[in-house]
């Protein structure tokens, strides 16, 4: 039985962390209205919601980055005062989000001590402070680099490194922050190998991610949230996926099934792109009303090669054709005039201008069309985002709202309908669902089908597996920079791609 608001259970374990009864508002805009959350000594929590639930803005009140508008935030019973992050760290509460904030021209050591040096009359203990970091480094990445920098270190290595921090600082309770994205399947489990350990030492962690296989494997309990209302907390063993969808969108998301799609003629053309220590002789073709997929493992030079034929970044040699004229390398501008459209990998860094308007992001690769003797016409951009908008259910306060009030999943589909409305042929998608909730991520499979159908030639890079295996008509698998397997749709499979991605020899 999923408990609610009349009280939290969760066995005999010390409550580390109360949030009761927050409410937070916007601008008059509810982001959380008397929610729960009680978090236990040495337990996994899951707190999950499809985006714009309130889980970010519950997070940044409990870190100390927000104030409520009411409530009360407990820490081992005590009250803690909102608005106050040195409160909050001082209470025990560290932060790890899904990209490290490290300082990447510090040494590991450095970064760990960062705040807490160890000395005397204003002089720093070297000595000391590499011993503590040392220490800290040892329980959770033994065996790493006291001396290499921060920008040296991997995605993975960061993060450890930030929990070996807030470990040195007697951390109570971690919050991870959707800490998974940017890992490779290995890391992932490296990283959960630590939580573990950290659960078996008391230590508390408020876990976020949209995979739900990670709430099933790491978690022990789940909080949901919808709509910034607390819907209610279980233990993990009393739960299945379709019931905690079910939670988190008060509806059953609709199952799609591959489809049989027959592509068209030859459209795109790659043939023998290098990137010196990047790219290495890729070569493929890419038909009208096909999905071909770039799988393999972060870090195999999936997004490079994306980037490479939209003209973002500069190859050495090689060429991109279309209908086999070939395209000037490095230069968007020619991409987009043959109908290439690109969505990046890196949404809210690239993908959008964080300081516009809906409407202005809507038609931000569209001011050819929108420009009537110099100016911008906001008719014409209103005539356009509002028709993106309706076609993709897009929800959003107003076209005027700036685009970064809408949740992730919606803020994909501005990205999504800035191509569309340019009519491209071919449809770059980098990690298209990358953030956003179980909900968004349905409705952009729908669509991403539906484009194939209407003769769009797709490609799409992912690193989720059911997406690789709903969606794909051919997938060719990367590894360091080189093509490693070609599979026909009746060739994928889970071991198939996966073999390829971590293949020794090249047979492509």
């Amino acid at each position: 039985m999923i408990v609610t608001d009349s009280g939290l259970k969760r066995g005999d374990n010390v409550s580390l962390l109360k949030a009761n009864n927050i409410h937070k508002r916007f601008q008059g805009v509810v982001a959380l209205e008397g929610v729960n959350f009680e978090l236990k000594s040495g337990e996994v929590h899951a707190l999950l919601g499809a985006n714009g639930a309130g889980k970010s803005t519950l997070i940044k009140i409990v870190s100390g980055y927000h104030a409520a508008d009411e409530g009360e935030i407990l820490v081992n019973e005590v009250k803690i005062p909102f608005n106050d992050p040195k409160a909050s760290h001082k209470a025990g509460i560290a932060t790890i989000h899904q990209e490290h904030n490290l300082i990447p021209h510090m040494s590991v050591v450095d970064n760990v001590m960062l705040g807490q040096w160890i000395g005397r009359y204003g002089v720093v203990s070297e000595e000391e402070c590499r011993k503590k970091a040392l220490n800290a480094i040892n329980r959770v990445v033994p065996g790493l680099d006291l001396d290499l920098y921060g920008h040296q270190l991997t995605p993975a290595e960061g993060q450890l490194v930030e929990i070996a921090r807030a470990l040195s600082e007697e951390a109570k309770i971690l919050i991870m922050d959707e800490p998974t994205t940017s890992l490779s399947p290995r890391e992932i489990e490296r990283l959960f190998n630590v939580m573990r350990d950290l659960k078996s030492q008391g230590i508390g962690i408020i876990f976020v991610s949209h995979w739900l296989e990670e709430i099933f494997e790491i978690c022990d309990c789940v909080t949901v949230f919808r709509d910034g209302r607390y819907v209610g907390s279980e233990d993990i063993k009393n739960l299945d996926e379709n019931t905690i969808i079910r939670m988190m969108v008060n509806t059953d998301v609709p199952e799609l099934s591959p489809q049989k799609r027959n592509p068209g003629k030859e459209i795109l053309k790659v043939r023998n792109l290098c990137k010196d220590g990047v790219l290495q002789n890729i070569s493929f073709d890419l038909h009208e009303g096909e999905i071909l997929t770039i799988g393999g493992l972060v870090g195999a030079g999936r997004t490079e090669l994306a980037r490479c034929i939209f003209g973002v970044d500069d190859y050495d040699s090689g060429e991109v054709l279309i209908d086999n004229i070939p395209i000037p390398k490095n230069s968007p501008r020619a991409a987009v005039k043959v109908g290439i459209g690109f969505v990046p990998e890196d949404r809210k860094g690239q993908g959008l201008a964080r300081n516009l308007t809906v409407r202005e992001n809507f038609t931000l690769s569209l001011l050819d069309k929108v420009t009537h003797l110099g100016f911008i016409s906001k008719t014409s951009e209103l005539d356009i985002s509002n028709e993106q908008s309706a076609a993709l259910k897009v929800k959003a306060p107003s076209m005027e709202a700036n685009i970064m009030t809408l949740s992730g999943g919606n803020a994909q589909k501005v990205v999504i309908g800035r191509w569309l409305a340019r009519k491209p042929r071919v449809l770059i998608l980098d990690e298209p669902t990358k953030g956003v909730d179980v909900g968004a991520k349905a409705e952009i499979h729908r669509l991403i089908g539906e484009f194939a159908e209407s003769g769009m030639a797709v490609l799409l890079i992912t690193s989720e597996m059911p997406e690789v295996l709903l969606l794909s008509d051919r997938v060719l698998v990367m590894r360091e920079g080189r093509i490693s397997g070609k599979l026909n749709r009746s060739e994928v499979s889970p071991e198939s791609v996966i073999s390829f991605a971590t293949a020794e020899e090249v047979v492509y």
